[in-house]
């Protein structure tokens, strides 16, 4: 009994969806316990300390902040709406009682019926994730436009540097649902484009991905880290001193 091409399906699209996740998790190791080697880490340092340069000065000069913060909103918004139109129109075409398309002979894979309605599921999956990471994402961004616009406030810049942050992340989770998308579109034309699709995908964010500059030590930036140590360190000594006070 010889391999068959259906069969094809098995062997490389879990393998092609192993590469892309197994790099991702890896890119979210470094995220979260090398920052300093990613594209993401080195950005949101730089965002961190725009929130607390922001927050600083008079509320009447914020309206460059709210215009940044507007951009951030009206792409995510854009791309919200570009996630759910593609999904309302898979959502119409599997739904549809034609099965011709992405079935003809110069595929080389298994284009059953059964294969087909589970692509277009994979397809459909991919794009709402999308469509609910980039909602969160301008969500997040209009809350912190409401935080930097609060007249007279005494917000502490971290509500808004973590309003921004969320929204950052919200939004590179939104693009990388939209990589995996393109790779499940590929797949309509046969496993052997997805999984090279894969392969290709995780070297060029492997380059996109990697930050070979330090981080900018804002001086700004550093003396809030050093007030929330010290402010720590105060926590620490008076706790440890609470038992004796009270005995």
């Amino acid at each position: 009994m010889g391999f068959e091409k259906q069969n094809l399906d098995i062997v490389l699209v879990p393998s092609g969806l192993l590469v892309m996740f197994g790099y991702h998790l890896y890119l979210l190791y470094r995220c979260l316990y090398r920052p300093h080697t990613t594209v993401i880490g080195f950005e949101n340092n730089d965002r961190k300390a725009w929130v607390e340069r922001i927050m600083k000065i008079d509320k009447k000069d914020v309206g460059t902040a709210l215009a940044v913060i507007q951009s951030n909103t009206t792409a995510a918004t854009f791309l919200c709406s570009v996630s759910l139109t593609m999904s309302s129109l898979i959502g119409a075409w599997l739904g549809s009682s034609s099965e011709r398309i992405f079935r003809s002979e110069l595929i080389y894979g298994d284009t059953r019926p059964s294969t087909m309605s589970i692509k277009y599921i994979c397809l459909l999956t991919c794009f709402l994730l999308a469509f609910a990471s980039f909602v969160q994402s301008a969500r997040h961004f209009v809350h912190a436009n409401f935080l930097i616009s609060t007249p007279e406030t005494d917000i502490p810049f971290e509500y808004v540097e973590i309003a921004v942050i969320r929204g950052s992340n919200f939004w590179s989770l939104g693009l990388r649902s939209l990589y995996f998308a393109l790779n499940m579109l590929l797949w309509f034309f046969g496993p052997i484009p997805m999984f090279v699709s894969s392969l290709l995908m995780v070297i060029l964010l492997h380059v996109l991905d990697t930050n070979s500059r330090p981080l900018h030590k804002h001086k700004e930036l550093q003396r809030a880290r050093e007030r929330r140590s010290e402010v720590a360190r105060t926590d620490q000594v008076v706790n440890g001193r609470k038992p004796l006070v009270e005995a």
